[in-house]
Protein backbone atom coordinates (compact mmCIF):
# COMPACT_ATOMS: atom_id res chain seq x y z
CA UNK A 1 0.00 0.00 0.00
CA UNK A 2 3.19 2.14 0.61
CA UNK A 3 2.50 3.32 -3.74
CA UNK A 4 -1.45 4.26 -3.20
CA UNK A 5 -2.34 8.17 -2.32
CA UNK A 6 -6.43 8.24 -0.39
CA UNK A 7 -8.34 11.02 -0.17
CA UNK A 8 -10.23 11.44 2.58
CA UNK A 9 -12.92 13.71 2.52
CA UNK A 10 -15.22 14.56 5.54
CA UNK A 11 -16.56 17.79 7.51
CA UNK A 12 -16.05 16.93 10.53
CA UNK A 13 -12.25 17.39 11.66
CA UNK A 14 -12.16 15.13 14.56
CA UNK A 15 -13.01 11.99 11.92
CA UNK A 16 -11.04 13.33 9.60
CA UNK A 17 -8.15 13.53 12.04
CA UNK A 18 -9.11 9.64 13.04
CA UNK A 19 -9.12 8.25 9.50
CA UNK A 20 -6.18 9.94 8.57
CA UNK A 21 -4.37 7.89 11.36
CA UNK A 22 -5.85 4.56 10.58
CA UNK A 23 -4.96 4.91 7.36
CA UNK A 24 -1.26 5.68 8.31
CA UNK A 25 -1.10 2.92 10.75
CA UNK A 26 -2.41 0.64 7.54
CA UNK A 27 0.74 2.01 5.10
CA UNK A 28 -0.27 4.30 2.81
CA UNK A 29 2.18 6.08 0.93
CA UNK A 30 0.28 9.32 0.96
CA UNK A 31 -2.98 10.91 2.29
CA UNK A 32 -4.50 14.02 0.80
CA UNK A 33 -7.79 15.61 3.06
CA UNK A 34 -10.80 17.57 2.13
CA UNK A 35 -13.75 18.89 4.43
CA UNK A 36 -16.13 18.78 1.70
CA UNK A 37 -17.22 17.63 -1.84
CA UNK A 38 -16.03 20.36 -3.29
CA UNK A 39 -12.73 20.89 -2.06
CA UNK A 40 -12.33 16.88 -2.59
CA UNK A 41 -13.19 17.33 -6.13
CA UNK A 42 -10.28 19.59 -6.77
CA UNK A 43 -7.71 17.98 -4.43
CA UNK A 44 -9.01 14.96 -6.60
CA UNK A 45 -8.02 16.82 -10.01
CA UNK A 46 -4.62 17.82 -9.02
CA UNK A 47 -3.53 15.02 -6.72
CA UNK A 48 -4.94 11.98 -8.75
CA UNK A 49 -5.07 9.90 -5.66
CA UNK A 50 -5.95 5.94 -6.07
CA UNK A 51 -9.13 5.56 -3.76
CA UNK A 52 -11.56 7.86 -2.18
CA UNK A 53 -13.17 7.87 1.08
CA UNK A 54 -15.50 10.09 1.72
CA UNK A 55 -18.49 11.12 4.32
CA UNK A 56 -22.03 11.39 2.70
CA UNK A 57 -23.41 14.18 4.83
CA UNK A 58 -21.45 17.35 4.35
CA UNK A 59 -22.71 20.71 3.80
CA UNK A 60 -21.85 22.71 0.65
CA UNK A 61 -21.16 19.35 -1.82
CA UNK A 62 -21.97 15.87 -0.06
CA UNK A 63 -20.24 12.74 -0.41
CA UNK A 64 -22.77 11.76 -2.63
CA UNK A 65 -22.69 14.65 -5.30
CA UNK A 66 -19.23 14.72 -5.63
CA UNK A 67 -18.92 11.25 -6.31
CA UNK A 68 -21.61 11.96 -9.38
CA UNK A 69 -19.34 14.97 -10.34
CA UNK A 70 -15.76 12.36 -10.31
CA UNK A 71 -17.95 9.76 -12.53
CA UNK A 72 -20.12 11.83 -14.55
CA UNK A 73 -17.21 14.94 -15.73
CA UNK A 74 -16.09 14.43 -18.96
CA UNK A 75 -13.03 16.41 -17.42
CA UNK A 76 -12.56 14.04 -14.70
CA UNK A 77 -8.73 13.00 -14.10
CA UNK A 78 -10.15 9.21 -12.91
CA UNK A 79 -13.77 8.38 -13.37
CA UNK A 80 -13.19 5.03 -12.32
CA UNK A 81 -11.60 5.21 -9.11
CA UNK A 82 -12.60 3.52 -6.17
CA UNK A 83 -15.13 5.54 -3.54
CA UNK A 84 -16.27 3.92 -0.05
CA UNK A 85 -19.04 6.04 1.09
CA UNK A 86 -19.41 6.25 5.03
CA UNK A 87 -22.69 6.79 6.21
CA UNK A 88 -24.27 6.74 9.75
CA UNK A 89 -27.84 5.88 7.59
CA UNK A 90 -28.37 2.28 6.62
CA UNK A 91 -32.10 2.33 4.95
CA UNK A 92 -32.10 0.17 2.41
CA UNK A 93 -33.21 3.17 0.23
CA UNK A 94 -30.07 5.07 0.32
CA UNK A 95 -28.22 2.20 0.33
CA UNK A 96 -29.93 1.74 -3.23
CA UNK A 97 -29.18 5.56 -3.71
CA UNK A 98 -25.20 5.12 -3.35
CA UNK A 99 -25.19 1.92 -5.13
CA UNK A 100 -27.21 4.02 -8.17
CA UNK A 101 -24.81 6.62 -7.72
CA UNK A 102 -21.72 5.31 -8.65
CA UNK A 103 -20.14 4.53 -4.68
CA UNK A 104 -18.49 1.10 -4.86
CA UNK A 105 -18.38 0.56 -1.49
CA UNK A 106 -20.43 1.60 1.90
CA UNK A 107 -18.67 2.16 5.39
CA UNK A 108 -21.69 2.18 8.03
CA UNK A 109 -20.80 4.37 10.97
CA UNK A 110 -20.09 3.52 13.80
CA UNK A 111 -16.92 1.34 12.08
CA UNK A 112 -14.36 -0.33 13.58
CA UNK A 113 -10.54 0.02 12.09
CA UNK A 114 -11.39 -3.90 10.86
CA UNK A 115 -14.14 -2.76 8.98
CA UNK A 116 -12.35 0.27 6.88
CA UNK A 117 -9.46 -2.44 6.20
CA UNK A 118 -12.38 -5.32 5.02
CA UNK A 119 -13.58 -2.43 2.92
CA UNK A 120 -10.01 -1.73 1.70
CA UNK A 121 -9.45 -4.26 1.05
CA UNK A 122 -12.16 -5.82 -1.02
CA UNK A 123 -11.78 -2.51 -2.98
CA UNK A 124 -8.46 -3.72 -4.17
CA UNK A 125 -8.51 -7.14 -3.99
CA UNK A 126 -11.96 -7.73 -5.49
CA UNK A 127 -12.68 -5.12 -7.94
CA UNK A 128 -16.12 -4.77 -9.85
CA UNK A 129 -16.60 -4.44 -13.70
CA UNK A 130 -17.23 -0.97 -14.37
CA UNK A 131 -20.00 -0.41 -16.56
CA UNK A 132 -20.85 3.20 -18.18
CA UNK A 133 -24.39 3.38 -20.30
CA UNK A 134 -26.49 6.48 -20.80
CA UNK A 135 -28.25 5.87 -17.62
CA UNK A 136 -25.21 4.72 -15.25
CA UNK A 137 -21.94 5.13 -14.65
CA UNK A 138 -19.93 3.57 -11.85
CA UNK A 139 -19.02 0.21 -10.34
CA UNK A 140 -21.23 -2.75 -11.59
CA UNK A 141 -24.10 -3.01 -8.84
CA UNK A 142 -24.54 -6.48 -9.04
CA UNK A 143 -22.87 -7.93 -6.03
CA UNK A 144 -23.54 -11.76 -6.90
CA UNK A 145 -24.13 -14.35 -9.39
CA UNK A 146 -26.69 -16.25 -9.57
CA UNK A 147 -26.30 -20.13 -10.32
CA UNK A 148 -30.00 -20.47 -11.36
CA UNK A 149 -29.40 -17.72 -13.92
CA UNK A 150 -29.20 -19.21 -17.54
CA UNK A 151 -28.85 -16.36 -19.75
CA UNK A 152 -31.12 -14.22 -21.53
CA UNK A 153 -32.82 -17.58 -23.59
CA UNK A 154 -33.70 -19.35 -19.85
CA UNK A 155 -37.55 -17.91 -20.64
CA UNK A 156 -37.56 -19.71 -24.13
CA UNK A 157 -37.78 -23.08 -22.27
CA UNK A 158 -41.38 -21.90 -21.06
CA UNK A 159 -44.41 -23.45 -21.79
CA UNK A 160 -45.85 -21.03 -24.68
CA UNK A 161 -49.57 -20.55 -24.23
CA UNK A 162 -51.53 -21.05 -27.38
CA UNK A 163 -54.79 -20.03 -27.94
Amino acid sequence: MKELKVLVVDDCAPMLEVMVSILDRFGFGAIVTASDGEEAFSVFQAEKPDLIITDWHMPNVDGLEFCNWIRRNKHSVNRRIPIILMTGFSERERVAKARDGGVTEILMKPFSAKDLARRIMHVIDVPRDFIESMEFLGPDRRRRSDENYAGSDRRSEAPVNAE
